[in-house]
């Protein structure tokens, strides 16, 4: 979400456009309503012409619910990297805004014109300092919770020291054994053809 703010943000710069997006508006945007299930309602003319600039398509037809009668799932597209070497997997620790950290795998917007897999292997050299390639496309789905596109890449660790590379948006990195991620990451809520990836398939049935 950051990520994305700060490119809308250079954009209206680079662009002359008066329009402007934070963190918090683009949440809304994404999920589709504000705080407490309140109605969006309509967006800013500036920041529509903002959007409309950015991906070329109507700002009706980007924030359309995925009901499979628009061309555009959902605005915001992010790339997962599921990076595994040996039995473990790559997990980065967010600093949330609540002052609670949650582990994750490491992850990036797909801006307009990029390749999810590219995205994907940049974003984990960006956080963690690891070199990664994609071995398999997992698919893609709108995540339960953010209600923004997840496309998951399963990724091959091919060099570097895990770290953490961007102490501004996480708190740790680590490469941690799959067989405990049950323990810090929320199953209902994980990709299924991510845990069978990791040879979790047990876990599936808490998946969703």
């Amino acid at each position: 979400m950051e990520e994305f703010a700060e490119y809308a943000e250079r954009f209206a710069r680079e662009h002359d456009e008066p329009g402007t997006l934070s963190v918090r508006h683009l949440q809304r945007l994404a999920a589709g309503r504000r705080s407490a299930g309140r109605p969006l309602g309509p967006v800013r003319p500036a920041t529509a012409h903002l959007l409309e600039r950015i991906f070329g398509l109507p700002v009706t037809e980007l924030l359309a619910p995925p009901d499979g009668t628009s061309t555009t799932a959902c605005a915001l597209t992010v790339a997962v990297a599921v990076v595994v070497h040996g039995d473990h997997v790559l997990l980065v620790r967010r600093r949330d805004d609540r002052s609670v950290d949650t582990w994750q795998f490491p992850a990036g917007v797909v801006k307009p014109g990029a390749a999810p897999e590219a995205v994907a292997v940049q974003e984990t050299l960006a956080e963690t300092g690891v070199h990664c390639t994609v071995t398999d496309d997992l698919g893609s789905r709108l995540h339960p919770i953010t209600n923004v596109v997840c496309h998951y890449l399963l990724c091959r660790y091919v060099a570097g020291e895990a770290r953490n590379a961007d102490p501004a948006e996480n708190a740790a990195v680590a490469w941690l054994d799959r067989t405990s991620l049950a323990d810090l990451l929320p199953v209902g809520q994980v990709y299924p053809p991510v845990l069978k990836a990791l040879g979790l398939q047990g876990l599936a049935g808490l998946a969703r």
